[in-house]
């Protein structure tokens, strides 16, 4: 079964609808975005990066951007050089290894859950949602060139 969707730029687009066990050889993965808030009381953020996890590839990856002049049009005085750091350890904490720190040892899922729950802090995470993929970490790419750049 198919829906057609009018986007308001008046294209027509066909989506799918996939029931379960009808994927193919695609496989459900889910992502969040991840926001830089750089003054969390005004709750002002841009995009800076995706995360993907694929259960059934047991993969977790992280693509980062900073847009350093749309963060410096909300906040003059954000700490530019902290807010990398951190989207870096974002990528770190996905890529495993000495760089994810005590999280070395998870699993990818349990990698992901832990960088998506919600936090009070300048990099946040925003709501998850889902998708087929063949290729995790192309969608990776894709997400950010699509939803950050």
């Amino acid at each position: 079964m198919s829906e057609h969707r009018i986007h308001m730029a008046g294209h027509v687009t066909e989506r799918h609808i996939t029931r379960a066990g009808q994927g193919g050889d695609r496989d459900v993965f889910e992502y969040a975005l991840l926001r830089v808030v750089p003054r969390v009381e005004r709750g002002e953020c841009i995009n800076a990066g995706v995360l993907v996890y694929c259960r059934a590839q047991a993969y977790v990856g992280a693509r980062t951007h900073l847009d350093e002049a749309r963060l410096l049009a909300l906040d003059p005085d954000a700490d530019v050089a902290g807010i990398r750091a951190a989207l870096s350890a974002v990528e770190g904490v996905c890529g495993g290894g000495t760089t994810a720190g005590q999280a070395a040892g998870d699993d990818a899922g349990r990698r992901f859950r832990w960088l998506v729950a919600p936090r009070s802090t300048v990099v946040q995470p925003g709501p998850v949602h889902t998708g087929l993929t063949t290729d995790p970490a192309a969608e990776t790419g894709r997400l950010l060139e699509l939803l950050v750049r």
